[in-house]
């Protein structure tokens, strides 16, 4: 049953139309829930498609003290788009526009619910694209990879979406517009606040544009298949590539039952191995080769089984498909999945491999490993029965064992899923205090009454 405030809801119903502005719990649901399968009932669902109406809508939640949640396209893994504390969620899905593309300063300038896909469409054309290419990129939007710094296989050339944001216009928790930042790809102008909103998960600001920073589509890419007799003979190689000037613009990582849901499920023609790198380089035409061969040499070692070049345009889109559709294929091993994307040095990697291999023993519990590992962003999937009380005990244990060898490592909580709620109780482990209470200081400072996202990063 609603219970908004009526006087709260005619203010909405004159400040929106009527068809961007719901309040029938059945038209709500949809808003409530993201990929993390957590779900929770908005009061109101509103559909801004102006900075003015964003503006107005949170001077009017802070007159009401009612929590205000940004959403993109609700593809976030961890909660982070869940209105816990019911209140107003605000979709962006049709703040939709590309307001500029600026070919020669290699800009655009976007509105928040611009997706992924559309975006990289349009600046084909001009040989161009924005770098940031998540699982979801065909239907996720600009404004939520921001909200939580997705990243994707090509960070570990490009960056994430972060290292790819030249300037974002927000509505602050006080309901003011700040501008974060310049089209300009050099700056040195005092706080960098651009990067500091973009991550936050609508913690601290509503992003209502973005200015971002475009690259050359490559002349060429080419991929190279790597399998091995273990985990840790892969993650060795990792380590190697590395350490070398030649960077990749992809190193993805599959672990041996991983291998075989590709073979198995997603009808690829491997041989049996215990793991997997899918190498990508691109570039230059005539320099491509050099490339390839240097990559090659490095990633040989003891436990390298074959190395070769994908032949042709097909079994590149045969290989990345299946690399995609893990994660779905994960889910039907088993009913439940816990799938952390945690991150540490690319040197830590073969640590962390062992540790997660002993953490699954001794839990006796199934995990299977994949994810971006030319950044040390391994996607650690804890696979459990939901039914069994006792399994999902351990489960949640094994997380929390995750968790703490990868702080161990000098690593973090997440590479490019965000906090949201998912990993919220776990940053006592992961900030230290004084970290901590600064971040709260800079969340009271932009949000005063805590309207944005409450319950969301910080721990309470």
């Amino acid at each position: 049953m609603n219970t908004l405030d009526e006087t709260l809801k005619k203010s909405l119903q004159a400040m929106f139309p009527a068809d961007a502005c719901l309040f029938d719990p059945a038209e709500c649901l949809a808003y409530g829930y993201d990929n993390s399968r957590r779900q929770a009932m908005p009061e109101a669902v509103v559909m801004p498609t102006t900075k003015e109406q964003v503006q107005a809508l949170v001077h009017l939640c802070r007159e009401y003290q009612i929590p205000l949640v940004a959403r993109g396209r609700g593809t976030n893994t961890t909660g982070a788009s869940v209105p816990i504390e019911g209140g107003i969620v605000a979709s962006f899905e049709r703040m939709n526009r590309i307001l500029e593309i600026r070919a020669g300063d290699r800009v655009a300038i976007v509105e928040p619910g611009v997706l992924n896909g559309d975006l990289q469409a349009a600046l084909k054309s001009h040989g161009l694209f924005w770098p940031p290419d998540p699982t979801s990129a065909a239907y996720s939007s600009i404004g939520g990879n921001l909200a939580c710094n997705a990243g994707g296989p090509r960070a570990v050339k490009y960056g994430a979406s972060r290292d790819n944001v030249l300037a974002v216009s927000a509505v602050t928790g006080t309901g003011d517009l700040v501008h974060c930042g310049a089209a300009v790809t050099k700056s040195s102008s005092g706080y960098d606040l651009s990067r500091l909103l973009v991550g936050s998960e609508g913690t601290l600001g509503l992003i209502v544009e973005a200015s971002l920073k475009l690259s050359a589509i490559p002349m060429q890419r080419q991929i190279l298949r790597a399998l091995y007799r273990d985990v840790e003979s892969a993650a060795q190689a990792v380590a190697s590539i590395m350490s070398q000037p030649v960077i990749p613009s992809m190193l993805e990582f599959l672990d041996g039952e991983c291998v075989r849901l590709v073979r198995e499920q997603a009808g690829v023609e491997l041989m049996p191995s215990g793991a997997m790198l899918i190498i990508e380089a691109d570039g230059d035409i005539d320099m491509l080769p050099f490339a390839l061969s240097t990559l090659e040499r490095f990633a040989r070692n003891d436990g390298c089984i074959e190395i070769r070049a994908a032949r042709n345009q097909d079994e590149i889109n045969e290989l990345m498909a299946a690399r995609k559709a893990l994660s779905p294929l994960l889910r039907t091993m088993s009913s439940g999945k816990i799938n952390e994307d945690v991150v540490v040095p690319v040197s830590q990697v073969p640590a962390l491999c062992r540790q997660v291999a002993k953490i699954a023993v001794q839990q006796t519990l199934k995990i299977v490993c994949f994810g971006h590992i030319g950044n040390g962003n391994v996607h650690v999937n804890i696979l459990f029965d939901k039914t069994d009380e006792a399994e999902s005990e351990r489960a949640i244990a094994a997380m929390s064992q995750v968790f703490t060898c990868t702080t161990g490592l000098g690593g973090q909580l997440s590479g490019e899923h965000g906090i949201g709620l998912a990993k919220r109780d776990f940053m006592t482990h992961a900030i230290d205090a004084p970290t901590l209470a600064l971040m709260r200081d800079i969340k009271r400072c932009m949000d005063p009454l805590g309207i944005l996202n409450p319950g969301k990063i910080l721990p309470p």
